[in-house]
């Protein structure tokens, strides 16, 4: 009977993860992805980060306010892809999670915007 619970433990632990349905990417990939046009940028980060630089043409829509779905739903497409960010990915996985429920298709920068500015990459205040 241990056997068994364990198998079934191993087996929901290993689908929970594969319910991910978003793609993690590199700061090289995330910045390849967003060079199309159709890609929306969306910094999940709260107002006081985001004014202190973000990721070029990116919305920004707290991951942390209540409204977040509700103003996800307003302001994105959902026929077009999603990228989305945060400082250092903890809680653009939680958004990312959050939009792929909703029907988003969603790519994540990796380590956030942290890792985005250690990069080098163009960020505008």
């Amino acid at each position: 009977m241990f056997f068994v619970c364990a198998a079934l433990f191993g087996l929901f632990a290993c689908s929970a993860k594969s319910q991910d349905k978003f793609k993690n990417l590199s700061a090289d990939e995330f910045e390849r992805l967003i060079e199309d046009e159709d890609v929306q940028r969306v910094d999940v980060r709260t107002v006081a980060e985001y004014s202190q630089g973000h990721i070029p043409g990116s919305l920004n829509i707290n991951v942390l306010d209540d409204s977040f779905s509700a103003d996800a739903d307003e302001l994105l497409d959902k026929g077009k892809p999603v990228a989305v960010y945060c400082k250092s990915g903890r809680r653009s996985r939680n958004a990312a999670r959050l939009l792929v429920k909703k029907g988003y298709k969603v790519y994540n920068l990796d380590k956030g915007f942290d890792n985005w500015k250690e990069n080098g990459k163009d960020i505008e205040l």
